[in-house]
């Protein structure tokens, strides 16, 4: 049994910053020494970004680059403070953003997928950046007037392949009910979770992250044959040796991420092996993908890939544009990447990669 997608939905805040920007945000909230201070541009000018959005709004960016307190957001610094928000208060902001950019993305999937909310059977939704129960889902839910009786399921702090672990649920629930209309929504809210103070692996993450929801609107793919994109297959791979690489641990001032600049070189020796074997299970090889969606954690990362399959730097254009305008927005950027080629005309097969701890490799196979 396969998915057919029929409509994906994107999402970001507001209120933006421009990669300029965020470099002189972390030289307020990072920095002690003037030393440190000329770490910072490589790093941020490194990652490809030109601008991301945020969900603290636009006023907290202003007062954040030119220190005002207008705003009066607990995420403005304080004298002798070196944490920033405690996590109680980023969960805060949370539970009020999340159900906001979940609505917006899935109206987008649910209209271009020409289906109405009553349709909907099955909810599935991810996110790795924050909790509340009663969550966004319900919330999702009850805004668009989706049954009481729909059957939900949460994919949570599974890191950036998140959204590839919902595309597994999702294609379940579509192969064991012939009736199923499956949508799946995935909400990020990385900047919550910036770090305040001088640690070089959690500025590398301060560097990267952003805020984004995505969603799409799936069904067993049989009654569309031909029609649209299907979900064929997952795979699933986790690296023991590298288990220690990524990390993603709740601290008492947000979620704590750790990013090891082994990534990759673990990418480059140990994806390749995996991939032949898992094509071949499909009766494909790496040559056969027309298209690869990869999770852009970084530059670095894309390079990895690439070094390690074979590709073209082409193969990445649409991970490297949504790094460049949207920046890393965790589990959601997979999907981004799959409506970006939507948008453009692209074919399967197509493989859709993600990386997270474990060091976990998350595959989709798309024709």
């Amino acid at each position: 049994m396969t998915l057919a997608i029929l409509g994906l939905g994107t999402a970001v805040p507001p209120a933006t910053m421009s990669q300029q920007q965020a470099l002189e945000v972390a030289e307020l909230l990072c920095c002690n020494t003037a030393e440190q201070k000329t770490w910072l541009p490589a790093m941020y000018g490194g990652t490809g970004i030109r601008h991301r959005h945020v969900c603290l709004g636009q006023q907290v960016v202003t007062d954040l680059i030119e220190g005002t307190t207008i705003s009066g957001s607990p995420f403005l610094p304080k004298a002798g403070d070196q944490h920033g928000p405690t996590t109680h208060q980023r969960m805060q902001l949370y539970r009020r953003e999340a159900p906001r950019l979940a609505v917006k993305a899935t109206a987008t999937a649910l209209e271009a997928a020409g289906r109405l909310p009553k349709d909907i059977t099955h909810l599935v939704t991810v996110s790795c950046t924050g909790f509340a129960a009663p969550g966004f889902d319900l919330e999702l839910a009850n805004e668009l007037g989706i049954s009481a009786d729909v059957q939900r399921t949460h994919v949570g702090f599974m890191g950036c392949h998140g959204s590839l672990n919902g595309m597994r649920v999702a294609n379940a629930f579509a192969g064991s009910d012939p009736d199923a209309c499956v949508l799946m929504c995935s909400v990020e809210l990385c900047s919550l979770h910036y770090h305040y103070g001088w640690e070089p692996q959690k500025i590398v993450a301060n560097a990267l992250f952003a805020d984004g929801a995505a969603a799409f609107v799936g069904v067993p793919g049989r009654h569309h044959k031909g029609k649209h994109w299907e979900l064929v297959a997952n795979g699933s791979h986790v690296v023991h040796e590298a288990a220690d690489a990524m990390s993603w641990h709740i601290g008492d001032h947000g979620f704590v991420m750790t990013l090891s600049k082994k990534i990759p070189e673990v990418i480059q020796q140990k994806l390749r092996g995996w991939m032949d074997k898992w094509l071949a299970k499909h009766g494909l090889t790496i040559p056969d993908v027309k298209h690869w969606a990869i999770h852009p954690g970084g530059p670095k990362i894309l390079d990895g890939v690439v070094s390690a399959l074979g590709l073209s730097q082409e193969a990445t254009w649409a991970s490297r544009e949504v790094l460049g305008e949207n920046g890393n927005m965790s589990s959601a950027t997979v999907l981004f990447i799959l409506d970006r080629m939507r948008q453009r005309g692209a074919t399967g097969p197509c493989v859709a990669l993600g990386f997270g701890p474990g060091l976990n490799i998350e595959a989709a196979l798309l024709q």
